[in-house]
């Protein structure tokens, strides 16, 4: 499972072995925030997916990972079976369109995001829980 890091200027990605082998992708995926145009929670990650693997690895339903090349342009996908995950919309950013990733922080990354004021690239389950409100 990928783990999601962020600080002021940029979102990152960080892909375990097995994401790094499947998807094709050396390094972690950087994303500027001011590219990140919309974050949508979804619990069918597989109905996002647009356009042929290029490179990457597809088993239907099972594993979806790395770059896809669709008419809409270049997507990147981390997606393991039917599991709740985020799609990003970016504009502007210079290697993806969209970003699909399976993720049980979805609603984490989304508070995190509305964050400004964030010095050092933490795990956005860890900002969530220490910016929520206390009861």
């Amino acid at each position: 499972m990928v783990t999601l890091m962020l600080d002021s200027a940029h979102l990152e990605v960080v892909l375990g072995a097995v994401e790094h082998a499947l998807s094709f992708r050396r390094q972690n995926l950087l994303i500027d925030r001011d590219t990140i145009a919309r974050v949508q929670l979804t619990d069918d990650a597989w109905t996002w997916l647009r356009g042929v693997p290029d490179p990457g690895t597809y088993l239907p339903v099972a594993v979806a990972m790395g770059n896809w090349k669709s008419s809409g342009g270049r997507d990147f996908a981390i997606i393991r079976r039917r599991r709740p995950s985020i799609v990003i919309d970016l504009e502007g950013h210079d290697e993806f369109q969209r970003v699909i990733l399976t993720t049980r922080h979805g609603p984490q990354l989304i508070r995190a995001l509305r964050l400004e004021d964030i010095h050092e690239a933490a795990d956005v389950a860890e900002l969530a829980s220490d910016a929520a409100p206390e009861a």
